[in-house]
């Protein structure tokens, strides 16, 4: 089961990689988001599900509060991202910003809360 889990954080963290890398190439110039953040997006939603579902099969803590806020930031960072990839060039360059910030948001709520 270790094993597992620690696939999965290299997937999930990969992915925010990703989401937090394609918004910092594009800060210099307003530009829409870059194709495939959606799918990094839902990547990492879905391995930080997969995440907690591991840990709570090895019956180990879970603080539910922090997952809680982690999951609702996760789910607004690849909606933005779905609505802002179907906008194409029409997309507001806000929301590219959004989810950057919100990607690194979540990274700093996953080191930062104890």
């Amino acid at each position: 089961m270790e094993t597992l889990r620690l696939v999965l954080l290299v997937f999930h963290m990969l992915a925010w990689a990703f989401v937090i890398g394609a918004w910092a190439s594009r800060l210099r110039t307003p530009v829409p988001i870059a194709k495939g953040v959606w799918h990094a997006a839902a990547t990492a939603l879905v391995t930080g599900i997969l995440l907690v579902g591991v840990r709570e099969m090895d019956d180990l803590p879970v603080d539910h509060t922090k997952i809680g806020v982690k999951l609702v930031v996760a789910l607004a960072v690849t909606v933005l991202a779905v609505v802002a990839t179907r906008k194409g060039d029409r997309a507001p360059v806000w929301m590219a910003h959004a989810v950057g910030g919100l990607a690194v948001l979540n990274v700093f709520i996953a080191v930062l809360w104890r």
